[in-house]
């Protein structure tokens, strides 16, 4: 096995890396074994990540005693729930960079020859993942755990009614009070937001595209199994490092399809085609959205999750979680079984161990017979107004045709006034531009937007495009990631207010009615915007960012 710390330990002119090493404490033992980097993004601007110093405490145990020399390290971690809905969530995408970054320059710098990766909040997971497949060296995601539901008048809640009920108390629908009661009580302790958010959907596809431990994805952060899964992953990046299985073994396309498939089973968040694509360049595997919709069509819908659907990410784990998914598909043979997982077995060895069987007596899980959709959430728009893709999340929605007319607004917060003015009308297509990658920048989630509406129960009598992004507890006719953006000149900046917006989600797509004689003359006129920031991390990832049909990952310009 290949241990590159040794460039840092061996020989007499190492003494001096010896003697800091030392002064923490490691002996010539210690020195003598693997390093092995685990790194987590504890924090405590979020519950999601306020536990995980504490679970890297385990992950080390696990190294420590299959004979390696864990180094703990911590990085950055935006609270998605907390900066949403102000200048704040424009730092949230480039937060998956920046994590990204710091991981590959930690392991890179010292050495490391494996790495555990423990993350809770949206961004952390692919930031971690992307630093995986850069670094390519043995390498096991572990997933800080859900929150548990909070209980309000008797069900189950989470921080997505809570952002409803704002929406529900500017219609005058909702009391202050009652508002009070339910924010007093939907976020009851650690973990990441409850439903099959971007978190939880995230944390899925990394048992499903063989990153992570077989049914490490669903226990909650304060179930003891937590503790137990980071201590095995910390064991199981020893023995990749002793079989010399790296991320490039793992992560292969027929293991991103596997991960497309999971994400439109469960319902996912559509961050998740953001994040594989991304991920998918780190690694040098060819994704592209064509292969979303080519996975989507055949991956029937069978998780009845939030927020399209009823459960919660703790009902799922309760019937056996992601591995009983895996296994509703496998009979169908939906997955690619033969691929390489951090067990160092395949799919199929890993299910195939795994004793679980369907039960009829819960609802969680639709048997794979009679699904819920007969094709997958997450469906790839294209037409005029986003020739090079959009991406909408169609579980729990009703709608597959909608003609309306644009409002059109260049801010996220210029919307939420216009909304909580009750402007926004039936039929109205808000137009959100101005906040992709390169022009927010950052590409904002707007759950508060989207929340707004669906709390004044406009969520499928509105449609709403954005070359921004959403929250995987957005729910409703919210189209996203519409690409080319409006910062580069793409069609969605020609838009005005009263244009004909024709949506189809049976033909995939979504049209500005204007002719292209119109469209021509109104691109003569359009002239690009001043940066929104012209220092700091937010410009740098800017000048850099791609299209978000190609991950809105940073690429250096040479």
């Amino acid at each position: 096995m290949e241990i590159s710390s040794r460039n840092v330990v061996e020989g007499p002119s190492r003494a001096p890396h010896r003697a800091m090493y030392k002064a923490m404490g490691l002996t010539d033992n210690d020195l003598g074994k693997p390093f092995i980097g685990v790194s987590h993004t504890g924090n405590e601007a979020t519950p999601c990540n306020i536990h995980l110093e504490r679970l890297s405490i385990h992950a080390k145990a696990g190294v420590k005693e299959s004979g390696g020399t864990p180094r703990e390290f911590a990085t950055i971690a935006v609270s998605d729930g907390i900066a949403m809905g102000h200048e704040g969530m424009k730092s949230s995408l480039v937060s998956r960079e920046i994590i990204a970054d710091s991981i590959e320059l930690m392991v890179r710098a010292h050495q490391y020859d494996g790495l555990v990766g423990i993350a809770g909040c949206d961004k952390s997971l692919p930031g971690s993942m992307m630093a995986m497949a850069r670094l390519n060296v043995p390498s096991v995601f572990v997933y800080g755990g859900t929150i548990m539901p909070g209980i309000y008048e008797g069900k189950q809640v989470t921080v997505q009614d809570v952002y409803e009920a704002v929406g529900a108390y500017d219609a005058g629908q909702l009391t202050l009070e009652a508002l009070k009661n339910l924010e007093n009580v939907a976020c009851p302790n650690a973990g990441s937001c409850g439903g099959m958010y971007t978190a939880n959907t995230m944390a899925s596809i990394s048992e499903a595209i063989g990153i992570a431990l077989p049914g490490s994805a669903s226990p909650p952060a304060e179930d003891p199994r937590r503790e137990k899964f980071v201590y095995q992953s910390g064991k199981a990046v020893m023995n990749l490092l002793e079989t010399g299985i790296r991320p490039k073994d793992i992560l292969t396309y027929e293991a991103f399809e596997n991960a497309i498939t999971i994400a439109n089973a469960i319902g996912g968040s559509t961050n998740a085609v953001l994040h594989l694509l991304a991920l998918s360049r780190e690694i040098g595997v060819h994704l592209t959205l064509e292969d979303f919709e080519k996975v989507r069509k055949r991956t029937p819908h069978i998780a009845d999750m939030r927020p399209g659907g009823f459960y919660v990410m703790l009902d799922l784990d309760k019937i056996g979680g992601i591995p009983l998914v895996m296994k509703s598909l496998q009979k169908k043979n939906l997955l690619n079984e033969n691929v390489l997982t951090v067990t160092g077995k395949t799919m199929k060895q890993n299910l195939d161990s795994i004793q679980l069987s369907f039960s009829e007596h819960q609802k969680v899980l639709k048997p794979i017979e009679t699904p819920i959709h007969d094709v997958g959430t997450l469906t790839i728009l294209r037409g005029s107004l986003a020739p090079d893709g959009a991406v909408v999340k169609v579980a729990g929605m009703h709608t597959v045709e909608f003609v309306g007319k644009a409002r059109v607004f260049d801010r996220e917060e210029d919307a939420f006034d216009a909304i909580s003015r009750r402007e926004i009308k039936e039929h109205d297509v808000v137009i959100i531009r101005y906040e992709g990658p390169k022009g927010g920048p950052g590409m904002r989630e707007m759950l508060g937007v989207t929340a707004a509406l669906v709390g004044q129960k406009l969520g499928e009598k509105v449609a709403l495009v954005t070359d921004g992004r959403f929250s995987g507890a957005t729910r409703g006719l919210m189209i996203g990631h519409a690409s080319p953006e409006a910062a580069v000149g793409g069609n969605i900046a020609l838009v005005k207010d009263g244009d004909e917006i024709r949506i189809n989600l049976t033909k995939n797509s979504i049209d500005i009615m204007v002719s292209e004689e119109e469209l021509a003359e109104r691109r003569k006129q359009w002239k690009p915007r001043k940066p929104n920031y012209e220092r700091g991390a937010l410009a740098k990832f800017a000048s850099l960012v791609t299209s978000a049909s190609e991950g809105a990952i940073t690429k250096p310009k040479w």
